[in-house]
């Protein structure tokens, strides 16, 4: 239970992903949102298994590896923000979009997740906290815990998003508030990405 309560409250959190997640439920279909929180949920797979495995720790060691994936990461969140932007002042209102369009969105959220190194150091530091001292297989028991913390990152994330797609109608009668509304975001993205090119290991 204390480990449910702790996920819950750390998925809550806004991120990155969380926010591309809503700005796709509010920009785009229902079914483009729940495609980025999968998108987004898939790219935390790779640090959960890093972590678990003891990879993060190289990565937390490596300075080179380390930087190189948080610079990656930055210019990511700076060509999200740099291409929210431009299309800024639109809503497309004709439906669910093509898969083409849904395969983007979903990678677009994954390598949002990916390219933040953070997130190895981070389920190194907290997954171990919540594994038994008397565990038989503290791996197996880690895993575990991954899936849970998986499966309540993309049940969140489909929430957020349907639920801004739901207020996408209002929203389509004020251009003016749209335009606001993503150039907001795009904002937000640019400080995310500053925030992450900061970070220290």
């Amino acid at each position: 239970m204390e480990f449910l309560i702790t996920s819950l409250v750390v998925v809550l959190l806004p991120g990155p992903g969380m926010l591309f997640t809503i700005s796709t439920g509010l920009m785009s279909s229902k079914r483009a949102s729940v495609f980025a929180a999968l998108g987004c949920t898939a790219g935390i797979v790779p640090h959960l298994l890093a972590s678990v495995l003891g990879l993060a720790a190289i990565l937390h060691a490596s300075s080179v590896a380390f930087q190189t994936i948080k610079y990656l990461g930055v210019a990511y969140l700076a060509y999200l923000a740099w291409a929210m932007w431009k299309e800024s002042g639109t809503i497309a209102l004709r439906g669910e979009s093509p898969d083409k369009k849904l395969s983007k969105v979903a990678t677009r959220a994954f390598l949002i997740n990916i390219l933040n190194p953070k997130l190895s150091i981070f389920f190194l530091a907290f997954l171990p906290q919540f594994v038994p001292h008397n565990a038989v297989s503290p791996i197996t028991h880690m895993l575990l815990l991954s899936s849970v913390f998986m499966v309540m990152t993309l049940a969140v994330f489909i929430v957020y998003g349907v639920f801004a797609n739901g207020v996408r109608t209002y929203l389509s009668n004020s251009p003016a508030l749209i335009k606001w509304i993503q150039r907001t975001f795009s904002g937000v993205f640019v400080a995310l990405g500053a925030k992450l090119a900061m970070a220290e290991r």
